[in-house]
């Protein structure tokens, strides 16, 4: 056995046989055969996939393995790590979609022939995907300077970059993502052929949310401020991802440059060697298999999701649809920039258009890599991906890009106050260190062209804060700030808290708009854990935003949205969160709480007409039992886990409103995987959380997708009555026997849950009876609301005037 074979956990073993953990356990204990761990730890140990997958067809217990699953379980088990597996799949992929024949005849002959063909291959896709052929170059226009190498427009650092040593991931074999190769990698150019040299000020080590840059050496030739002048001796060191996925500022820095110093940013992507290639052989010909059926950008796509969704602690993620309403905002743009791009969100969402490019930098290497891979993948846009601490080192010191687009770190201390106290880009005053946010406006705002916008995702403090009143103030007197949108509570991580928007512009010679935007979209918050109505919150922003752009101020929209004139704004505070400005919504008079007290009272009639009757003492009986699990393996019933988007755009039914008796109201970002639908009839149960809860889809609950931590039966109506399987589910008994418990979680196993078994004519007895309780307690429910209504409507009554005492 190799070793460095692809390797599986005791998880993974159960989902390739279809059994549970519990299984494997016995086939330790019971099998002499059974392969050893070859690492993990003692309670958790990890397998030779390979070895493992010879046992089981050996023994007859290898279920059949949709190829999603196999390709997940080689590259969660990769030797090298997830990130190392992701970059290999998709320069694959990437190679696969530009160059199909090159691939088939590398994939043609054996697994050591493939891995010394690809990086060859992979050259001839890379460069001219991710940077420049030699010689003069242009860029939107503009040409490189022949003398020095370096882009007019200071478009320049990419895979293009021209390194002496070895760049992103230049870190030992057995830890980094894409280390370099001794000879020169992806469209390393000879130091006698410095076209698209980036210049030395503010050019950034690796970029994003999560390990600390790998620094190049300097460029030499170009003379910069002395504080920004970069070091002379070589920096790299092994690099660890970190924890953030949107953030332009290392973690930590493994080779911080010299205070008042900057380094040159490095390239997002290195060819890998033959060597580093070949552990991941088997995981891209599985790759390659699954491109064949889905399309290579689906294939990443699947794959990077997969790996999100079961690391979600260790990335910051913007969410698909805020991305949308980020990139809307900012408008068509040909050239866009994201200084912290973890994994390509923000740019990802960005209209595609002739001859767009695409520039992103994160202070994560293996982040950066991945964003320029799944942006090449998206669109033919040309892609410049860096790796690098932004405000550090700055990778595009000379671009003006159409549109900005960031989600930076938040409250960061370490963001580079000292060594940057002289950085031209602080055109609007030099930020506190407790004010890193005001850094990222700044940085953007010196990226941007004249009239171009910037969209950045804030924390609601930094419209607040006393530190910042200053800087404030300049955006506004200067015209650079536009709008300030503020979002409703769970639009994006932290979820507890309201979230800003700011849409910035850079002054040209066009005159000051006397006025500013201000949004509130507060109130379409979601209830619990259901997220807020997006499509409210995008056409109420949008529409807002289109006209005041188109007039430069906004009629009032009372606790929405109005333009305020910047006078107002620039007092001792400058207080900029919208909520402070907005006139209140106009509460409920007397006339509309009147309405609301006679629907209170016809609810209430209804819920004394369906209170069930008194029950009449029977016996307990004694009723044949049979489990989900076996009608489901007796098809009697469907069973289908919830929590993939897929393509269509529609309401996503969650647990919480299953829970609480509500409309779908939930999102989910766009996936490849279908989306499972609901049905009328269709039972849909939570598995998180605890408590008894089934709920039967009607007719206008059908049709929306299932969310995450939903199970959805569809029973066959020949065999069994929906609401009678969905009331004997809510028992309290049946929930505990069928239910795990962690530290912090009940989890509910629904193959376990049991119901009798009965004929059809007493399965609908019982049905209509259950039914005629979830009407009950649908009623309750309503009046519920209607009695909150009105109590919270007489309060704002009494308390505003509108309401008399008497």
């Amino acid at each position: 056995m190799q070793d460095n074979a692809t390797e599986v956990t005791a998880a993974g073993i159960a989902r390739l046989a279809g059994v549970g953990r519990a299984a494997v356990s016995n086939w330790r204990r019971r099998h002499a055969d059974f392969p050893g761990p070859v690492g993990g730890s003692e309670t958790s140990p990890s397998f030779a996939l390979a070895e493992v997958e010879a046992w089981l067809r050996k023994h007859g217990k290898l279920a059949e393995v949709p190829l999603r699953e196999r390709v997940w379980q080689q590259l969660a088990g990769h030797p090298e790590g997830p990130l190392t597996a992701l970059v290999h799949t998709g320069c694959a992929l990437l190679l696969i979609s530009e160059r199909p024949t090159v691939w088939l005849d590398a994939s043609a002959g054996s697994d050591a022939r493939l891995a010394a063909m690809l990086p060859g291959a992979l050259e001839q896709v890379l460069t001219p995907r991710f940077g420049l052929a030699p010689g003069p170059a242009v860029h939107g226009g503009r040409s490189a300077d022949p003398a020095t190498g370096v882009n007019s427009a200071g478009r320049a650092q990419g895979v293009n970059h021209v390194p002496t040593t070895p760049a992103v991931n230049a870190a030992p074999a057995t830890t980094s993502v894409n280390p370099a190769p001794t000879p020169p990698a992806v469209n390393a150019e000879q130091p006698s052929r410095p076209v698209n040299v980036p210049p030395t000020v503010h050019t950034p080590p690796d970029a994003h949310s999560a390990p600390p840059a790998v620094h190049s050496n300097p460029v030499v030739g170009h003379s910069a401020p002395a504080v920004h002048t970069p070091p002379t001796t070589d920096h790299s060191a092994p690099v660890t991802p970190g924890p953030q996925a949107t953030g332009g500022a290392p973690a930590t820095h493994a080779a911080s440059a010299p205070p008042g110093t900057a380094t040159p940013g490095t390239p997002a992507l290195r060819t890998p060697t033959g060597p580093q290639l070949l552990p991941s052989v088997p995981l891209l010909r599985g790759a390659a298999e699954l491109a064949a059926e889905v399309g290579a950008r689906q294939t990443f796509e699947f794959l990077l999701g997969r790996h999100l969704d079961a690391n979600p602690r260790q990335y910051t993620l913007t969410p698909a649809v805020l991305a949308g309403l980020m990139a809307d905002l900012a408008g068509p743009a040909r050239s866009v920039l994201d200084p912290a791009c973890g994994t390509g969100a923000l740019l990802r969402a960005v209209d595609v258009r002739p001859g767009q490019e695409l520039y992103a930098q994160d202070s994560a290497p293996d982040l950066a890599a991945l964003t320029a891979l799944r942006l090449a993948l998206h669109s033919r846009a040309t892609v410049r991906g860096t790796a690098g601490d932004t405000l550090r080192a700055d990778a595009y010191p000379e671009l003006r890009a159409d549109a900005v687009l960031c989600h930076p770190p938040f409250n960061e201390r370490n963001w580079g106050h000292d060594e940057l106290a002289y950085d031209p880009r602080w055109e609007y005053g030099f930020p506190a260190r407790t004010e890193s946010e005001l850094a990222w406006v700044q940085h953007a705002l010196a990226r941007l062209t004249d009239g171009g916008t910037a969209v950045l995702l804030m924390p609601p403090a930094v419209a607040s804060r006393r530190s910042g009143r200053r800087i404030r103030a300049d955006l506004l007197r200067r015209g650079a700030l536009r709008a300030v949108v503020a979002l409703p509570v769970g639009a994006a991580p932290p979820y507890n808290i309201p979230l800003h928007l700011w849409v910035l512009r850079r002054p040209d010679r066009s005159p000051v708009t006397p006025e500013v935007l201000l949004v509130d979209t507060g109130r379409f918050a979601g209830e619990g854990r259901g997220g807020p109505d997006w499509g409210a919150v995008r056409d109420a922003v949008l529409d807002a935003w289109r006209v005041f752009a188109r007039v430069g101020r906004l009629d009032e929209r009372p606790g929405l949205a109005r333009s305020v004139a910047v006078i107002e704004l620039l007092d001792d505070d400058v207080d900029l969160a919208p909520a402070r400005h907005l006139p209140p919504a106009t509460a409920d008079g007397a006339e509309q709480l009147a309405a609301v007290r006679e629907r209170l009272g016809a609810t209430l009639r209804l819920t004394a007409d369906l209170t069930p009757p008194p029950a009449e003492p029977a016996p307990a009986a004694r009723w044949p039992l049979t489990t989900v699990g076996e009608l489901a393996r007796g098809s009697a019933l469907v069973m289908c886990a919830g929590g993939n988007g897929g393509h269509a755009r529609v309401p996503v039914l969650t647990d919480h409103d299953v829970l609480a008796g509500t409309a779908p109201s939930g999102t989910l970002p766009e996936s490849e995987e279908e989306a499972v639908l609901t049905e009328p009839g269709d039972v849909v149960v939570p598995v998180v959380g605890g408590g008894s809860v089934a709920r039967v889809i009607d007719e206008a609950s059908g049709g929306a997708v299932l969310g995450r931590n939903l199970v959805l039966l569809r029973p066959d109506r020949t065999a069994l009555d929906p609401w009678f399987l969905a009331g004997f589910l809510r028992g309290t008994a049946n929930n505990r026997q069928a239910s795990s418990y962690a530290s912090t979680a009940t989890r509910l196993d629904v193959r376990r849950l049991q119901l009798p078994r009965l004929p059809l004519e007493e399965q609908r007895r019982y049905g209509a009876r259950f039914r005629a309780l979830d009407e009950f307690e649908r009623a309750l429910r309503h009046a519920s609301r209607l009695g909150e209504h009105l109590v919270r409507g007489m309060y704002d009554g009494l308390t505003d005037g509108t309401v008399m005492p008497d």
